[in-house]
């Protein structure tokens, strides 16, 4: 291992990352805040916020084979700065991080990739379209004029799985929290935040020595900030479901000595957003397992009493444990109850 990628390794696993990534519940530091009543601006915000502390592009889809088997994948690409000053080639004070995840019923396959920004090994362009590091990438497919996330080609490669997914929206873009701005406790610390919740899938996993053609729904995530968390939070769980009407919901739990803080949005089949109050959403652990050595929650009700959501959560795989420098709970989900239908859990900070 050189220097330079020994001094990002220890970077990325230094403690600050004790509540999920770097400076997720730390002082600003020089970076920028978001700022309620700021407009999002598409497509440039598609691409990165250099600004900004932290920022993620994220992507969880719920698949089903010819034989009616089901899996999950995920794709994700993280950005970290050390600094708000940008700067070209090895000088640059960008971290790049990228995890990738293949759920079965019997195993959980995740892979990992860190890069230096500057050098051309990870970036995020705006037009056209790319979220790449290494061999791995998230780039549209869209027509001219089309908003660059309309259509996409999402595909990753490890030793035990790889995929390669086409993803079309059949929805608007979602903004999350008040027009693209997610409160995530009551001290006020924010972040921008906005969905596309409406795609579908086709494609071909490799899982178990053998390629499967697959369909299903995804769920793409973007979101940045500095300063997330309030020093107390500890973690977050956060819930992406798709119901069988066509509506769907976004939700999250920031833990903390008490209650914590939650957060959601009811999303209308025609992809109208309808933001919930905090604490309107109300979620509670029915079942626990130990996963790598963590007792961790495998099983919710999530209910949202103002819509008549009352579901339970079925994991397809309990263990869905991503074995990476930061790890948690990420996979697929069944939903059971008042709005059957399929999502995604993610599970931070769980020890």
């Amino acid at each position: 291992m050189n220097a330079k990628a020994f001094l990002l390794l220890a970077a990325l696993a230094s403690p600050a990352m004790a509540q999920g990534f770097a400076g997720l519940g730390g002082d600003a530091g020089g970076f920028s805040i978001p700022q309620r009543g700021t407009e999002l601006r598409f497509p440039q915000d598609h691409g990165a916020h250099p600004e900004f502390r932290i920022e993620w592009w994220y992507l969880t889809a719920n698949l089903e084979g010819p034989d009616g088997e089901n899996y999950g994948a995920q794709w994700t690409l993280f950005r970290s700065a050390l600094a708000p000053a940008e700067k070209q080639g090895w000088e640059s004070p960008q971290l790049w991080m990228g995890h990738a995840a293949l759920t079965t019923a019997e195993a959980h396959h995740s892979a990992e990739r860190l890069a230096r920004g500057g050098i051309g090994q990870a970036g995020v362009a705006v037009l056209p379209f790319a979220a790449t590091i290494d061999a791995w990438r998230m780039i549209s497919r869209a027509g001219p004029g089309a908003d660059p996330l309309s259509a996409l080609e999402v595909s990753a490669e490890a030793m035990d799985f790889s995929y390669d997914l086409n993803l079309d929206a059949t929805g608007p873009l979602v903004l999350q929290g008040e027009a693209g701005y997610s409160v995530k406790s009551a001290e006020g610390q924010a972040s921008y935040y906005y969905s596309q919740p409406f795609y579908d899938v086709r494609g071909t996993i490799r899982v178990a020595g053998r390629n499967v053609s697959v369909t299903g729904q995804a769920w793409y995530d973007h979101e940045w900030s500095s300063q997330p968390l309030s020093p107390g939070q500890t973690g977050w769980d956060w819930f992406s479901f798709h119901f069988a009407t066509g509506e769907k919901l976004m939700g999250f739990r920031l833990r903390d000595a008490g209650e914590g803080f939650t957060s959601a949005t009811w999303i209308a089949a025609d992809g109208k957003p309808e933001p919930q109050a905090p604490g309107a959403m109300r979620v509670e652990p029915l079942d626990w397992a130990e996963v790598q050595g963590r007792r961790v929650p495998v099983r919710w009700r999530v209910a949202l009493p103002g819509k008549g959501l009352d579901v339970a959560t079925r994991a397809l795989n309990p263990q869905a444990w991503m074995e990476t420098q930061v790890s948690y709970w990420e996979g697929p989900v069944f939903l059971e109850g008042s709005h059957p239908g399929r999502g995604y859990v993610e599970m931070t900070g769980y020890e």
